[in-house]
């Protein structure tokens, strides 16, 4: 069955709903696993401040230094332990409650809320290009010369050559004046020149900013609309799924059954993942899950601290435990699949389910890819939704459905379906 994941599966807007849920449920296990590890830091500080403090002791006290700094050393250890040991229980919590996780729920996706109500446009910053620059300063007055007669001499200075001397003064005052007034008027106009150059220079340079400004806008107009349409086409995609759904378009409920899966959130310690097909003519979802390999378990039971060898060292879980675990994971995986499309799909359009649960590995025969079923499982929806699956065991509930499971998952031995799995639970 070949892979496929629809335009809508890919939203995460439900996915991390689910995940915040999820949080939520391992916050306890969490905040254990944090205390574990901020009590480890601490000791570890302290410990390498009564080694600082060791070195700088004095003989007398450096024995006594020493001793405190073993101590909390092995504090340091043994709260690095805890952290270890608290971090390992809640993966092996995740695994063995995989099908609790579900139950405490609603897998229902209201595709209502995948429409997008309001688009988000970033604010228009157009930068520089908002800043007029400033106006050119007019150039400073300079006052026109004005033309001082020299006063005339009068009386007994006027018989004595005064008025030659007069005269004179006046050709002199006539003449400077006319020098500064032809000063003051190449003064102006370098001065207006400069003046409307540089008006001529920032009109110029106006009309390139407002130019581009108006580029930046109309841009930023058109990436706006871009979005706008983006989401109508989105919105519009969805309206077409709801309707589809409505009326029974056999890709339609494909794709929901996608969106449902693609929300179906497991420990990353335990990730599987869907592969699905639906039929309208049989009302059936054909659905594939891979879980991950034996090896891929933690085999790991406890973590412990030898204080002789300043080491941290582990104990193995018995080889019948990590059997039970992985087994018991895969029953609950089968359960917990059939559990989240009938539970989502409350249109009641898939009728019934024909499950694979299996892994993906390498043939040690010939070295190539290939799939173990573990599990195989048909179940139909009014049978199914008759349980109670708070109260029920996984591999008791497969059994009743008249499943083919495999005898020993952690050894890869495949179900067998030579009887066929259509038997009970009808």
């Amino acid at each position: 069955m070949g892979k496929r994941r629809g335009f809508f599966a890919e939203l995460n807007y439900q996915a991390q709903q689910t995940e915040k849920r999820r949080r939520q449920q391992e916050a306890a296990a969490r905040r254990a696993h944090l205390a574990a590890q901020r009590q480890a830091e601490r000791a570890s500080k302290a410990y390498e401040r009564e080694q600082a403090a060791a070195a700088r002791a004095s003989a007398v006290e450096k024995k006594a230094a020493e001793r405190e700094a073993a101590r909390l050393h092995v504090e340091s250890r043994l709260a690095e332990v805890e952290s270890m040991n608290a971090n390992l229980a809640g993966d092996l919590a995740d695994i063995d409650g995989l099908l609790a996780w579900a139950l405490e729920m609603d897998d229902y996706v209201d595709l209502e809320s995948l429409k997008i109500s309001v688009v988000e446009h970033p604010p228009f910053a157009p930068g520089r290009l908002a800043d007029p620059a400033p106006a050119v300063p007019k150039p400073d007055d300079v006052p026109e010369p004005v033309y001082e007669e020299p006063p005339a001499p009068g009386g007994l200075s006027a018989m004595l050559g005064g008025k030659k001397r007069h005269q004179q003064a006046v050709e002199k005052a006539r003449t400077a004046f006319a020098d500064a007034h032809h000063h003051w008027e190449r003064a102006r106009g370098a001065a207006h020149s400069s003046y409307v150059k540089k008006v001529a220079q920032r009109d110029k340079s106006e009309e390139k900013r407002v130019a581009e400004l108006s580029a930046a806008e109309e841009k930023y107009k058109q990436e706006c609309e871009k979005r706008e349409a983006k989401a109508s086409d989105h919105n519009a995609e969805v309206a077409k799924l709801i309707n589809g759904l409505a009326f029974d378009v056999e890709s339609a409920i494909q794709e929901y059954v996608g969106i449902v899966l693609s929300n179906s959130l497991y420990p990353e310690v335990f990730p599987i993942e869907h592969n699905h097909v639906f039929s309208l003519a049989s009302r059936e979802l054909s659905l594939e899950v891979s879980v991950p390999e034996p090896s891929s378990m933690s085999s790991v039971k406890a973590y412990r601290y030898v204080k002789a060898k300043d080491e941290i060292t582990s104990t193995k879980l018995p080889v019948r435990e990590k059997k039970e675990r992985y087994a018991n994971a895969v029953w609950q995986v089968a359960v917990r699949c059939l559990h989240e499309v009938f539970e989502a799909d409350r249109a009641g359009k898939v009728h019934s389910i024909a499950l694979a649960v299996g892994v993906d590995t390498v043939d040690t025969a010939t070295g190539r890819p290939t799939t173990v079923p573990l599990v195989f499982v048909a179940a139909e929806r009014e049978t199914f939704n008759s349980f109670d699956l708070t109260k029920v065991v996984p591999q008791d509930t497969l059994g009743h459905l008249g499943a083919a499971m495999s005898k020993s998952p952690f050894d890869l031995l495949p179900a067998d379906t030579s009887r066929g799995v259509r038997v009970r639970g009808h």
